[in-house]
């Protein structure tokens, strides 16, 4: 647990950086393997698909989202977005969903106690949060090495490199929107960035073995 882990660390201060560590290899295996266990998108689009995890609300940023894949659609691309979560923004959403003419294209999938098919299947992963703590989801696209673009929100930077891993932009729409599209046309770059979190999925494993072997 978490406070467990932080009196280890309040005992042991040196012991940080491997506790951290691994914590993230157990999270690895089970989201990877989680990633095959059920179906996922069930419809037959063959275009590129963005996904969004967390609550509905206004501090997780939907909002946002709808109005990036409005002008995106307005683009002509071929782009559905679908968000996983509910909450009391749930119905103000659905009407700027409609609102944009969006029906069928910004799709509120509800809540599912696996998310990692979803995950695992996207193109892209857009977390375009206003505020956030450590963000979970974030850190599970990551472990699926997806090509991830995240807003600028408090610690944002400490799971995301910009340019390196992943996109960093402001809390704006038309930032969101610039970022996705670049995203779609740069499939170079989506495979750069993950490949660098493959890369550190593999660092992450070889310093957990290490610290197997002073055991």
């Amino acid at each position: 647990s978490n406070e467990g882990r932080n009196k280890l660390i309040n005992v042991l201060p040196v012991l940080k950086e491997r506790v951290e560590v691994f914590s993230n290899i157990i999270s690895l295996k089970l989201i990877h393997d989680q990633a095959k266990e059920n179906n996922g998108f069930n419809d037959s689009f063959d275009g590129i698909r963005i996904l969004t995890v967390g609550r509905l609300t206004s501090e997780k940023g939907q909002d946002l989202a709808i109005r990036a894949l409005a002008r995106l659609k307005d683009d002509g691309y071929k782009v559905k977005w679908y968000c996983l979560g509910e909450g009391s923004a749930r119905k103000t959403y659905e009407k700027l969903i409609e609102e944009y003419n969006l029906q069928g294209e910004f799709i509120l999938l509800g809540i599912d106690s696996n998310p990692y098919p979803y995950i695992d299947q996207c193109n892209l992963y857009v977390q375009p949060s206003r505020h956030e703590g450590y963000c979970i989801t974030l850190a599970e696209a990551r472990c699926l090495e997806k090509p991830i673009i995240t807003t600028d929100f408090t610690g944002a930077k400490e799971q995301i490199k910009n340019e390196e891993t992943g996109l960093i932009v402001k809390v704006d729409e038309k930032e969101i929107y610039t970022a996705v599209k670049k995203l779609i046309n740069n499939n170079h770059l989506c495979n750069e960035f993950s490949e660098n979190l493959k890369k550190e999925s593999f660092e992450n494993t070889f310093e957990m073995k290490k610290i197997y072997n002073l055991s």
